[in-house]
């Protein structure tokens, strides 16, 4: 037995934790074969566009032990399927609600026109159907899809309303058959009130039983050597500090909004609701191992849970060895010397800048194709900080450089408490002074209690003449 499997016998049979102040849960308690969401099969029109049909709905799902509870999804009662384009496809989503309630469906990290966004300015009502179409233009990534309907974001995605979106760009040079040796981790926390108060307490709720794509204790068999996990917290406010029961290293080779340049091994990484990583791991043929979340420093990362239990088969398909450089990673964002520095100040859980959001006010307005500084400061506890539309890369936090597995490009960051994040945010060319989008606490508790605001992408020169206000019905 070498020092890995010693040590991965050790966390199952809960002799030993390697990570975390708690035992590991017994290994016979993960059977249930983990569920990998279906990809979404498009049509494709006479001019090649990729038509994508999604449906709003309701359900009944026996997601923890013991009666079947209401839940909603996308094409199904629990999550959605897998959405997966290339860059340079035309996408049309055909989006039906057949909930007894108005919602919306953002596009999470996706380079797109306003009015296709989904954010709380495109609701569609029950019964009715919205139909965004816009053409993939950005870097290889995983993305996601989820309701933000203001007030109500927090309740609709912790029914179950979210699925991936993957975006692939040129060759593959990484794992990627879909649901083979490149697996979905859909990360979520329940409690076993049915009807919990998304709303309740400092950062809403935060569960005691971990589902992974809608699993309970779930099972993976895996046949390769190597396999690329692409990673979203899908929590309302939990903070995931992801590490194996063994402490295997691992290696991160894309974050939020993009590859990296190069992969970066680590044997720990941490995510914040809206956050998305891709890793590849390593396995070795008959082992078996957890994947756990650890106790951090913050409120909303309290307990050591285990997530997954993967197995790997006695013999393991070969798997190329992993590049020692990632081909199209994007270009880092190169802030120039006179660039507009905005200042947004996190106040409490409901307010920026001492403002609750306002679905008629525009708070900033941003010229096409800027590179712009925003800083972020957090005057209370912990919160996380979401840009729609946009791709940043971290400068720094509190003077700081972030970790190398975390300097790619993101739309979602976490803000520790009393700490100030810069970002070097670079913006799209997709103009539209009437239709916002937003930045935003991804906590879903303090977005639907006001902690978010709206900008404006306009003409450049053109920002003075702006109007600061806008029609509530001015889109259905």
């Amino acid at each position: 037995m070498n020092r890995r499997q010693f040590l991965t016998a050790a966390a199952l049979t809960g002799l030993a934790s390697a990570c975390g102040s708690t035992p590991a849960t017994d290994p016979a308690a993960f059977r249930t074969q983990l569920r990998v969401p279906p990809l979404l099969e498009p049509s494709r029109g006479e001019d090649g566009t990729l038509a994508f049909a999604l449906t709003m709905q309701r359900g009944r799902s026996a997601l923890l032990p013991g009666e079947p509870v209401e839940t909603w999804g996308f094409n199904g009662p629990y999550l959605g399927p897998t959405i997966r384009a290339s860059r340079g496809d035309k996408v049309r989503m055909t989006v039906t609600n057949r909930l007894a309630e108005t919602s919306t469906v953002h596009w999470h990290g996706m380079r797109l026109p306003a009015g296709m966004d989904g954010g709380p300015h495109q609701p569609i009502e029950p019964g009715a159907t919205w139909s965004p179409h816009w053409t993939v233009d950005q870097p290889a990534t995983t993305s996601w899809y989820h309701p933000h309907p203001h007030g109500a974001t927090a309740r609709h995605v912790y029914r179950g309303l979210a699925g991936m979106f993957i975006v692939d760009d040129g060759p593959a040079e990484l794992p990627s058959r879909y649901g083979v040796d490149d697996i979905p981790l859909i990360l979520q926390d329940k409690v076993l009130d049915p009807a919990p108060d998304p709303l309740k307490g400092t950062f809403g709720i935060l569960g005691d039983h971990m589902l992974v794509n809608g699993t309970y204790r779930g099972l993976l068999n895996v046949r390769t050597e190597r396999v690329r996990f692409r990673v979203l917290n899908g929590s309302n406010a939990r903070r995931y500090h992801l590490t194996f029961a063994d402490g295997r290293s691992f290696h991160v080779v894309g974050g939020d909004a993009g590859p990296l340049a190069a992969p970066v091994e680590v044997d720990r990484v941490s995510l914040t609701p809206g956050e998305r990583v891709e890793v590849v791991v390593s396995f070795t043929g008959g082992e078996q191992v957890l994947l756990r979340t650890v106790s951090g420093s913050d409120d909303i990362d309290e307990g050591d849970f285990d997530l997954v239990k993967i197995v790997a088969a006695p013999r393991l398909a070969a798997s190329p060895p992993l590049p020692g450089r990632l081909a199209g990673a994007p270009a880092p964002v190169v802030v120039p010397p006179q660039a507009t520095v905005r200042r947004f100040r996190l106040n409490g859980h409901d307010a920026i800048n001492g403002q609750e959001m306002d679905m008629s006010r525009i708070d900033e307005v941003v010229p096409a194709g800027a590179v712009e500084i925003w800083e972020v400061e957090n005057t209370v506890y912990a919160h996380n900080f979401h840009i729609h539309e946009v791709a940043f890369q971290v400068l720094d936090v509190d003077g700081a450089k972030p970790e190398k597995w975390a300097a790619g490009h993101k739309d979602t960051v976490y803000v520790p408490p009393k700490s100030t994040v810069r970002l070097a945010v670079q913006f799209g060319k997709f103009t539209d002074p009437g239709t916002p989008y937003m930045y935003h606490c991804h906590l879903l508790r303090h977005e639907d209690s006001g902690m978010m605001g709206q900008f404006v992408i306009v003409e450049p020169g053109t920002e003075n003449q702006v109007p600061r206000t806008i029609p509530l019905h001015h889109h259905t």
